[in-house]
């Protein structure tokens, strides 16, 4: 089977940096701001949490992940408290981040449901907790380990309902979509990506279109300004990256950059760095 998520992670990266790992006890507010994701561990304890008028009881060992700036508040015992490992999430590629976008605005799952993690975990657990030499690049590589397993759990029990996460998760049309993730470049064909899913051309067209929100057309134009974005974020030229992306000339490229994203892509640019 096709890795789903090899050209995801390539291109557009999740890397965590860890922040806090011990008790957390009484009221603790974390401000959105304009700051990354965050992912929180919850080791043992009880702790509430609220994000805007939601709120979340956590009894057992749990995640709690916010892929976007979300401000959440933390209700623990002011004694006991809960002990938690926090770390921030940066996802390449901002609110582009193909993966960042895919996933709802809060993510919690119970630590034992998560297959494969129980190492891992006791690993990061015993890590953040202590005071060893290089932990907290150690921990926060867990952190990214972590967030796979994750993203592969999310996919494997179609929790995600539409967009890319629910098309990864249904077993032909993910398919197509890493075909396209793959070969950005390739003329694609409706025909050849229903051949791709072992589909034919109307229900491929029609389930490509209810599972994932765009048809596949749409959905692989954004895919290669997605990648367009990532190349002009590390300074490529845009005559270099346009037939990395599937178009002939940049001239061609910069018109379906203006056409996806509504600015040139030399516009695009100049705000992303003024940003």
């Amino acid at each position: 089977m096709a890795d789903r998520l090899a050209a995801l992670m390539a291109h557009f990266p999740v890397t965590a940096e860890v922040f806090h790992a011990g008790a957390l006890c009484g009221v603790n507010t974390l401000e959105a701001g304009d700051g990354p994701g965050q992912l929180h561990l919850v080791r043992s304890g009880t702790v509430e949490v609220f994000h805007g008028r939601e709120s979340l009881r956590i009894e057992r060992p749990s995640l709690l992940l916010y892929p976007r700036p979300l401000t959440h508040r933390f209700v623990s015992d002011a004694e006991r408290g809960a002990d938690m490992a926090c770390a921030n999430l940066h996802f390449e590629g901002g609110a582009n981040n193909p993966i960042a976008s895919a996933l709802p605005d809060v993510v919690c799952l119970p630590l034992d449901a998560i297959a494969g993690a129980e190492p891992v975990l006791a690993l990061l657990f015993e890590e953040a907790f202590e005071q060893r030499c290089g932990r907290a690049a150690l921990v926060s590589r867990l952190f990214e380990v972590v967030m796979i397993q994750i993203l592969r759990q999310l996919m494997e029990s179609g929790e995600v309902k539409g967009g890319l996460l629910s098309g990864l998760s249904h077993p032909r049309l993910r398919n197509a979509l890493v075909a396209m993730h793959e070969a950005p470049a390739k003329d694609w064909t409706l025909e050849e990506l229903a051949s791709v899913a072992g589909m034919s051309r109307s229900v491929f067209a029609t389930g490509f279109r209810e599972a994932v929100g765009a048809t596949p057309g749409q959905y692989l134009q954004g895919w290669r300004i997605g990648l367009a974005q990532q190349a002009l974020r590390r300074g490529r030229p845009l005559k270099i990256v346009a037939p990395e992306v599937g178009y002939g000339s940049e001239a061609a490229l910069s018109r379906a950059f203006k056409a996806q994203t509504g600015r040139s892509p030399r516009e695009w640019r100049r705000d992303t760095e003024v940003a």
